[in-house]
């Protein structure tokens, strides 16, 4: 792997992973934007409410987080992160595309979860964290992935 293949090595690797993260924000602002009008003025359950807010929350904070590797991607480079920048990006590009389309709510937290351990490991710029909140975001698809099939009828054959 050169060096310009090792992830999160230079700070414009950061800033694209920033830049990720932000699509990720803005992802899970629609997602709950969509099952907040999706009652149509119907009320929603505490619970629902809570995990909306929550979700929310998680949004903000995953802004506030990718503005901070903006800022600071200079101190946040990464030289032995031993993970392709293509492969970060992968990962979180997918969990983008997820958002949308999760159908469980607490998958979506989950994910989210996820998202906001790698944007806090990378603000560390240690490889270690880093790698363990792939590899939580990695599952997590996996899991979403499972679910989905779960819910999915079988074919009648």
């Amino acid at each position: 792997m050169t060096s310009d293949d090792n992830g999160l090595s230079s700070a414009a690797q950061v800033e694209a992973l920033a830049d990720q993260l932000s699509a990720c924000a803005d992802a899970l602002h629609a997602r709950v934007m969509a099952d907040i009008k999706a009652h149509k003025d119907l009320p929603c359950s505490d619970a629902e409410q809570a995990a909306l807010r929550a979700l929310l929350d998680n949004e903000l904070l995953l802004r506030q987080r990718a503005n901070s590797l903006y800022a600071d991607a200079a101190t946040y480079v990464v030289k032995t992160l031993g993970k392709p920048q293509r492969q970060v990006l992968a990962l979180t590009a997918a969990a983008a595309g997820k958002l949308h389309k999760i159908a469980l709510i607490g998958d979506v937290a989950g994910l989210v979860g996820g998202l906001l351990s790698l944007a806090g490991a990378a603000a560390t710029g240690q490889a270690a964290p880093i790698v363990l909140a792939l590899e939580k975001i990695r599952r997590q698809l996996q899991a979403v992935a499972a679910d989905r099939a779960a819910a999915t009828p079988a074919a009648p054959g």
